[in-house]
Order: structure tokens, then sequence, then C-alpha cells
């Protein structure tokens, strides 16, 4: 797959995950490598091309689809120090999603352990990019700003609106961290910066506002439709799908199960909020205060 010249020194590998390649002192740095057979042998050929070595990976996050091929490029793999043992081990990916070891096959991404050989903490420079705070989507999840090609890799801090279309709800952990992140991104937007989501079109000015605000909408939309959902007692699962039903989209086992996770922190944060109880009705519930 070609790559794409976003400035002198950085280029775009296109892909659900996309992978951000930086040319650094004559290195090329690898950001969120991403998954899919053969593609760490497509990346080296497309270094190969730019007259530069391979030097190192950075993550954005520790989740299977962005780190999955870090192991096949063989060169050191850099994330933050909340994302360690997530990009590590297998077992605590599934935990973050599933909520304990996860049936074998079931989640929609997996891959063995994956070697972490260095932690970075936010507003390090690595590399000619500095690392900032985005988390919400996962604990650690990291943006890189490159001041010199005018760019901000947002990794899962921001989602295409084909992809939120086809799932419903945005994937997080936090949803007032996801917001904040949000928030974060289009000042960065405002000030020129070009934004390139993990899964979404790389975009700028008013495209860049537009989709932050596309994505922020449909997190408060979301809110606020599972506060009048919680009129009657629900558990997450039940919310979860009526929350599908309502963006009417195609509701599998797979796809519930990765929503039960923003569901669950929108149901904390209602509570937080002492907007809603919980009360036990042949299983855990919850419904407006």
């Amino acid at each position: 797959m070609a790559l794409r010249k976003l400035g002198d020194s950085a280029y775009l590998y296109p892909g659900s995950p996309s992978t951000l390649i930086r040319v650094h002192e004559g290195r090329a740095v690898v950001v969120d490598p991403g998954l899919g057979k053969g593609r760490h042998k497509d990346l080296k050929r497309q270094i190969k091309k730019l007259n530069a070595s391979l030097g190192f990976q950075l993550a954005t996050h520790g989740h299977a689809d962005h780190v999955a091929v870090s192991p096949k490029l063989g060169v050191p793999l850099f994330v933050h120090r909340h994302e360690f043992s997530i990009a590590e081990s297998p077992l605590n990916r599934g935990i973050l999603t599933f909520g304990s070891k996860a049936p074998k096959g079931f989640l929609a991404y997996s891959t063995g352990e994956v070697i972490v050989h260095a932690v970075f903490e936010w507003n390090d420079e690595l590399f000619g990019m500095r690392a900032i705070r985005l988390n919400g989507h996962s604990p650690g999840m990291t943006g890189f700003v490159d001041e010199e090609n005018g760019l901000v890799y947002s990794g899962d801090a921001l989602f295409g609106k084909r992809l939120i279309n086809s799932v419903g709800i945005p994937y997080f952990v936090d949803a007032e961290l996801f917001k904040e992140s949000l928030g974060k991104l289009r000042s960065l937007a405002e000030k020129g910066y070009t934004l390139i989501p993990s899964h979404g079109p790389v975009v700028s000015d008013k495209k860049a506002v537009d989709l932050i605000e596309f994505n922020l909408q449909r997190v408060e939309d979301v809110e606020k439709i599972a506060l009048e959902l919680l009129s009657k007692p629900m558990n997450c699962g039940e919310l979860a799908f009526r929350l599908m039903k309502h963006y009417n989209v195609e509701i599998t086992p797979r796809r519930l199960a990765l929503n039960l996770v923003p569901v669950r922190a929108i149901v904390s944060e209602l509570y937080n909020k002492k907007l809603i109880k919980g009360v036990v009705e042949n299983d855990l519930k919850w419904v407006r205060s």
C-alpha cells in the first residue's frame, strides 16, 4: 500500500488503524504499527523506499489493533506507562473489554504477547514529536504532536463518522476524560494543526472541528438518551441494546460486548452525578434517582 506524504518528514500508511511514519535523523519511527497479515512486511518495504532505516515504534495505546504487528517489526516499542500492561498482556486486554478472560476468538481484535521496551510520560519529547495526554478512550491514550510537519496523530481520541455510525457509541472507558481530550484536539485544530485519527480521515481546519463536534455531540446525546431510558430499571446489557437500536446499527454479540464498555462508563458518570442509582431486580440494574 502506497504511503501518503503529509509533510517533509511525515508519511501516512492508510488503514484502520492508519500508521504514521515519521522520519527523524535518518530513522523511521512507526506510530501505531497496527494489525494484519503481511502488514509488517509492507511497512518495511515502504520505509526502505524512503531511504530510511527502521528505528523505533510508538503506540498511542495498547489495544490489539494498534500493536499486533509490533513484535514482527523487530525494533523497540514505546508506550505510556499506563498502557504498559495492556500492551504486553493478552489477558489484560481482554479484561479491559470483557471484564475477565475473554472467550477465545470472541473479541474483534486479539493478538499474543507484545514486548514493550520503554515507557514514556506525557509531554516527553520523542523522536521529533511530543507526547500529549488524550486519555478517555483508554487509561494512557496518547497523541503525538509533530511541530515540524504541523500534525497531531490523535489515535483513538477521535473517530471518523463512518466508524461511529457503524457501532453507534464511540469506545471510551471514561466519558468525561474522552470529552476533555476532544476539547484539547479542538484547540489544536483551531491553531492550524492537521489531525490524524487512527480510524478515520485526515482532517484540518473546519473539517477537523466538524469531526470533533460530531464525536462530542454523539457522546452527549448518548448520555442524554441513556438517562431517559433509565426511567425504568435496566442492566448495562439492556441499556447498550436499546442505545444501539436507537442508532439503527446492526447488533451482533461482538458489537454489543464492545458497547458495554462505554455504556458502563456512562452509567458510572450518571451515578457519580447522583442522577441514577443501583437496584437489584434479578440483576444489578440502574434507574433514575
